[in-house]
């Protein structure tokens, strides 16, 4: 077997060893071995992590699937006849598990075009430079840690009855009746999802409003834009029991007043935690925050030739961020070129009915920042061309947060049709500095959502 002598003297199978073979991890092995290191990425589920086989992938598939009935529903005001409508859910689960197939296969061929050796098997650290993996040892002069993370179950009573997100792309058939248990994006979106395609929902969680860590007003209208469309919203209440009664699910809640809930599915969506159960980081002494991994700003950990990227660590856990990350740990590790990353101005969506995106400072944080008086913000609320002749509801909803002293937009938040496509370029303009005066002389493409940002 090939081996390099480390700069620390030692011979190692390896340059790097990356486990995880999820986003973050596929585009450091990737990069690392373009650059010249002998890699290896090791994967004990299928290539490609949580986004692309229990998350953003098929989660957004299955919303375009649930997008058509809006439109079916619209489209007679539009001079369609639309006689019968009906929905194949296991029609529609066959093809979306083909295009994961497919982008299996694409994603092993990135690895070996780029010259990475992937790796089945589950890991776990024997030292510093050394995992084990099945029967083989295996050493490395860098190792990175790219676990991604793993939904979590609340201690209540009857928990296992419920599912998780993961389980959610293996349903046979549709609910009747969901009751989601978080408000969060997962939750909202999964929420949006299945009441378009016939199940009944109801979403439970413990904030005043769904959505926590978006922009206040943001939060607001997504809630009613969701009870609008009946999906019903119990905030400032939580789960406190669950049985099996009946060939049903009975839910106790916390609210005095309110009468258990009969439900045929419960979905837990209340966030996720690293992954780092069968690491045997302790053995290692790489130092956790709190529940994830340590990591300085170059993504190091406490052992000097160990780094962490992703959902494992305590930073965004967002895909594109995910990628990022790996990719400027190979770039600085292997390419000799210091880089970091921008976590201010990372652009947020939610994937629901209405879509929300965000970028920047939400208002109260603005104000948080740079005092209460120092920001002001700039709202408008429109209905679109194809609102209008449709007659749909709610409106849009755009808000700029807005510097004084500066005149710099600090934050944009949305509540529209294709808010998260609008949101990226307006991203790149609040990073680069852009002013209140500077969006006024935009002149935007008519007729369009994304114009009214400028006026």
């Amino acid at each position: 077997m090939w081996a390099k002598l480390s700069s620390s003297g030692m011979t190692y199978n390896y340059d790097l060893l990356v486990i995880g073979a999820g986003s973050a991890g596929l585009a450091a092995a990737k990069r690392a071995a373009k650059l010249g290191a002998k890699v290896a990425i090791i994967e004990q589920n299928q290539v490609g992590g949580v986004c692309v086989n229990r998350g953003c992938i098929p989660k957004k598939l299955t919303g375009y699937a649930a997008y058509f009935a809006p439109l079916f529903a619209d489209a007679e005001k539009f001079g369609w006849s639309v006689e019968k409508v009906a929905f194949d859910w296991q029609a529609f689960v066959a093809a979306r598990d083909q295009e994961i197939k497919r982008l299996h296969q694409v994603q092993h061929q990135g690895l070996t075009e780029a010259g990475a050796e992937f790796i089945a098997g589950s890991t776990t650290f024997v030292d510093a430079h050394t995992l084990e993996v099945g029967d083989r040892t295996l050493t490395a002069d860098y190792i990175l840690i790219a676990v991604g993370g793993q939904p979590i179950l609340p201690d209540i009573p009857g928990i296992d009855l419920a599912i998780t997100s993961d389980q959610m792309f293996h349903l046979q058939q549709l609910p009747a009746h969901l009751l989601v248990i978080g408000g969060g994006y997962i939750g909202v979106e999964f929420a949006s999802i299945l009441h378009d395609v016939g199940t009944k929902v109801t979403i439970v969680d413990r904030e005043s409003h769904i959505l926590s860590g978006f922009d206040d007003e943001l939060r607001v209208r997504v809630q009613q834009g969701l009870t609008q469309r009946d999906i019903a919203v119990l905030c400032d209440t939580t789960v406190k029991a669950i049985k099996s009664v009946s060939k049903q699910l009975q839910v106790t809640l916390s609210q005095k007043t309110s009468e258990p809930c009969h439900v045929d599915m419960v979905l837990c969506a209340i966030g996720r935690t690293p992954n780092l159960e069968k690491l045997n980081l302790e053995k290692v002494g790489v130092d956790l925050q709190g529940k994830a991994i340590a990591v300085d700003q170059n993504s190091r950990t406490s052992q000097a030739n160990i780094y962490a990227v992703g959902d494992c660590t305590n930073r965004l856990p967002l895909t594109p961020v995910a990628r990022a990350e790996g990719q400027i740990f190979a770039d600085t590790v292997f390419g000799q070129k210091s880089n970091s990353l921008d976590y201010d101005n990372v652009p947020s969506a939610v994937f629901s009915r209405p879509e929300a995106a965000g970028a920047g400072l939400t208002e109260a944080k603005a104000r948080e920042r740079y005092g209460e008086d120092a920001v002001e913000c700039n709202t408008i609320e429109f209905h679109s061309l194809y609102q209008r002749l449709a007659q749909s509801a709610p409106p849009n909803w755009m808000k700029q947060v807005i510097h004084r002293q500066s005149n710099k937009v600090v934050g944009v938040h949305l509540v529209a049709e294709h808010a998260a496509e609008m949101i990226q370029g307006i991203a790149l303009a609040i990073k680069q500095g852009v002013s209140q005066q500077g969006v006024e002389q935009m002149i935007g493409i008519h007729p369009t959502v994304a114009e009214e940002f400028f006026t």
